[in-house]
């Protein structure tokens, strides 16, 4: 079977293809970081052109250091200090925030590739079950006074920007590549499916015009898992799903 590695392309998004020694492929920067990396090759990664050095390669850390790290470089209207809400990691809401974070991340965000991935049928079940018990609590948070329109109210928090990047690909991508598919957002979750639409539609101020939708490309985002559901079908690693 042909190496596959990830390549990135100038609109940030990934898409899994072919080795072909181009300079930009995963391996590659992490090599060029570190000649004698054996590890694994994942992303998310900040990269420091300049220095040509990986600098962050977690995800919940970049997410962080992109509103705080690089303040100083942007005009003070727009710095987190200047929100009025108090940014994106509110100092009222972090410890809320970070056990929320911490759950989602768990057997939503993880959860979905602990499903797709699962090569036995107890694998499988121990990561759909968690998953959806989660989607299901997340719909009832919405529901409660004070977490609407967002999850923590009326201004987006980091937590918003970590859950919309799963369920953007919910029902293109997990619940049939997946079979995450218990359930699917737009048709039994009406909350959770208002606050997707919401982030994904709204290009207003308050969403710094049509941030969330100009980021998302759902080819890319279907085509890659596409192939992930190849690999194991190749390597005959199929669950028997429920």
């Amino acid at each position: 079977m042909p190496e596959k590695v990830c390549r990135y392309v100038t609109t940030a998004l990934l898409i899994i293809g072919q080795a072909n020694n181009a300079a930009d492929s995963d391996p590659q920067l992490y090599h060029k970081a570190d000649p004698t990396y054996n590890g694994r090759f994942t992303v998310p990664v900040l990269l420091d052109r300049k220095k040509e050095t990986i600098v962050n390669n977690e995800s919940s850390e970049i997410i962080r250091m992109l509103f705080t790290e690089f303040e100083d470089l942007l005009p003070e209207n727009v710095r987190e200090s200047a929100h009025p809400a108090g940014g994106f990691y509110p100092q009222q809401l972090r410890q809320e925030i970070d056990k929320m974070n911490d759950w989602v991340y768990n057997t939503v965000n993880n959860g979905v590739y602990k499903v797709g991935l699962a090569t036995t049928q107890d694998a499988y079940e121990s990561g759909l079950f968690p998953l959806f018990e989660s989607l299901d609590r997340l719909e009832k948070h919405l529901g409660r006074c004070g977490h609407w329109p967002y999850l923590f109210g009326k201004a987006i928090t980091e937590a918003d920007i970590r859950l919309y990047t799963t369920l953007i690909r919910f029902d293109v991508a997990y619940h049939n590549i997946f079979m995450c598919n218990l359930k699917m957002i737009r048709h039994d979750y009406p909350r959770l499916s208002h606050w997707l639409r919401n982030l994904y539609w709204d290009g207003g101020k308050t969403l710094n015009g049509h941030a969330f939708q100009d980021t998302v490309d759902f080819y890319v985002v279907s085509c890659p898992h596409c192939r992930i559901s190849d690999v194991l079908l190749t390597l005959g690693s199929v669950q028997i799903r429920v």
